[in-house]
């Protein structure tokens, strides 16, 4: 388990590997994202994409697995704090393979409760081609080993 402690600002970790589907890409985007881009294969042609492409919500949904299961659980986690400057930076398309790369950007001890540090992580989740597709900065609450010691 790591504790606010471990955690060193610069660190970057790379992790996961997701397939995406065209399935997947319409069953989410019916469901939260009913756009024709999303929806329909024979709109989306006609749209600023030219083809099916996933919700930008779809991607961070998709981010926030692998962030779970290669990344947050092996932390002392105590929840999140939010995320900021979101960006969809390219479209991520059926048959892409998606995954992440997480760096520590900064860190801090919680000022009002001392079993709890924030750390800033910067998410950048990439393609097959290790282009970009979304980005952002994730603050995460995660339990100070030392807490007892103040």
């Amino acid at each position: 388990m790591r504790y606010f402690e471990d955690i060193e600002v610069g660190t970057t970790r790379e992790f996961g590997e997701y397939h995406v589907t065209k399935a997947e890409i319409i069953e989410f985007a019916e469901q939260y994202d009913p756009q024709p881009f999303h929806t329909d294969e024979d709109a989306a042609t006609e749209s600023a994409f030219g083809e099916l492409v996933a919700s930008g919500w779809h991607t961070a949904a998709i981010s926030m697995r692998m962030l779970v299961d290669n990344h947050l659980r092996e932390n002392a986690g105590m929840g999140g704090r939010g995320a900021d400057e979101l960006r969809w930076r390219r479209p991520v398309r059926p048959g892409d393979t998606l995954s992440v790369r997480a760096t520590v950007a900064g860190k801090r001890r919680s000022e009002s409760e001392p079993r709890r540090g924030y750390v800033e992580n910067d998410i950048e989740v990439v393609n097959q081609t290790d282009e970009i597709v979304l980005s952002y900065t994730v603050t995460g609450m995660i339990e100070r080993r030392e807490h007892s010691s103040e």
